[in-house]
């Protein structure tokens, strides 16, 4: 699809979240940008069902099948198969990162915290259905360094059941921070310390 129709759709089916994550989704990228999802298995949702703004608010909700087979559920844990609660926390900073390229966003997306997570209640691998909503609190563009920053409260549902909440999860959009020649030794193969 062309950059400008990504924009500007509301929803996006599960092979276009999949080549949202190889980076193939779009025809017509902007310079620079590089914004993806992670690919499977760290890839958190399936697809899109409702994304909106509405100045530097909007809203977002995306699904994930439960599968009997999820990597998670053959090691976390042996005889007590639960999917980590830090994965759902995951997917939430996911749909950010893609709130901040949908909104115009060029760079690469990081995670910037969260202020308050609470669980209360559990996935398993006969659950069908996990469901995230999240509330953009607001959404801020920097055009001069390019960054954007994201930051929402979200659900996190199983089966149309509420099993965690987040508070203020941040998520923002860097330019020139990718790292496309993995694993060669690079400027930045090397992590640490972002700037102040």
């Amino acid at each position: 699809m062309k950059y400008d129709e990504f924009c500007q759709r509301d929803h996006f089916n599960q092979e276009e979240v999949l080549a949202l994550g190889h980076g193939t989704l779009i025809e017509d990228p902007p310079e620079g940008f590089v914004t993806r999802l992670p690919i499977p298995p760290m890839l958190m949702i399936d697809r899109v069902t409702h994304i909106s703004r509405k100045g530097n608010k909007g809203a977002m909700t995306a699904e994930r099948d439960v599968r009997l087979d999820d990597w998670f559920f053959q090691c976390h844990f042996r005889g007590d198969p639960v999917q980590p609660g830090c994965l759902g926390v995951d997917a939430v900073w996911q749909m950010l990162g893609m709130y901040c390229a949908w909104n115009g966003g060029i760079g690469a997306g990081r995670a910037l915290g969260v202020g308050e997570v609470d669980f209360g209640g559990e996935i398993r691998p006969y659950n069908k259905t996990v469901r995230y909503e999240v509330k953009i609190v607001r959404f801020v563009s920097l055009p001069a360094s390019g960054a954007s920053l994201v930051i929402g409260d979200a659900s996190v549902l199983v089966d149309d059941e509420e099993i965690y909440t987040l508070k203020r999860a941040k998520v923002g959009v860097f330019r020139d921070i990718d790292y496309p020649d993995y694993p060669k030794h690079s400027p930045n193969s090397v992590g640490g310390k972002t700037g102040e």
